[in-house]
């Protein structure tokens, strides 16, 4: 079913398309949401270019982002296209850096995240951390700012260079250091009343409709051309205006 949303193409060649996805889509069709998917705007935007290893409910899709996650996406638009990049991915080449602003900071600052993620036994729809069941994961991070003062809970943003891909990485391994990633409706920490905070920041925090998490850079080998492609977007909006707020109350 082809659906008429306004996608946000990056670039687009023979072989690959690069979308900056916007929080709140849905990438492919699934339970409860069959037809308002990324997948669906594909299919209306040009049908008949999508490659079709992924089945036939996901022309296309190589790789996903979750929902409320913003961010690049590469499409491939044949298979020859998709299988060249599928390999990329198994092999763990492709160079994705994603961007998240979380609770408190991490310790130490930068470093790396190893563990086995697996389905939760308590919700099949989450992951947990394992130490030795489920796909092995790693994240590399990377602190880029904390923002604390007496206005403001500590909140940092960090960048989480992915080795592997595994559902919900990110925010299964920033539960795991107790970072949780703010919004995050599935991995949410306890929040205790904060006493003096910004009455503002306050509210652009109670309203948040997801986790801010945003895939801020795509690198690859191009599946004809052979040369690496590499491509970068800003913060969305919403996350923009957060760490305006923080960066302002961070005296």
């Amino acid at each position: 079913k082809s659906y008429k949303f306004n996608l946000n193409i990056v670039y687009e060649d023979n072989d690959i398309l690069i979308i900056n996805k916007p929080a709140g889509l849905v990438v492919h069709p699934g339970a409860g949401n069959y037809d308002k998917t990324l997948v669906n705007a594909l299919i209306y935007y040009d049908k008949n270019n999508l490659s079709s290893l992924n089945g036939e409910l996901r022309p296309g899709i190589v790789h996903r982002l979750d929902k409320d996650t913003s961010g690049l996406i590469v499409v491939a638009k044949n298979d020859f296209a998709h299988m060249h990049l599928s390999r990329q991915f198994n092999k763990h080449t492709i160079d994705r850096k994603y961007v998240a602003i979380i609770w408190g900071k991490l310790r130490p600052q930068n470093g790396i995240i190893k563990t086995f993620i697996t389905r939760s036994s308590k919700n099949r729809q989450l992951m947990e951390t394992s130490q030795t069941k489920g796909k092995f994961a790693i994240t590399n991070y990377k602190t880029i700012e904390v923002y604390e003062s007496e206005k403001i809970p500590t909140i940092s943003m960090v960048e989480c260079k992915l080795e592997t891909g595994r559902t919900h990485q990110i925010r299964v391994h920033m539960k795991y250091k107790g970072n949780f990633i703010l919004g995050d409706k599935s991995y949410k920490k306890k929040i205790k009343k904060f006493k003096d905070i910004d009455l503002d920041l306050e509210n652009i925090i109670n309203n948040l409709n997801g986790q801010c998490l945003h895939a801020k850079s795509l690198g690859f080998l191009h599946p004809t051309k052979n040369e690496k492609m590499f491509f970068e977007t800003k913060l969305p909006h919403n996350l923009i205006n957060i760490v305006k707020k923080l960066r302002n109350l961070n005296i």
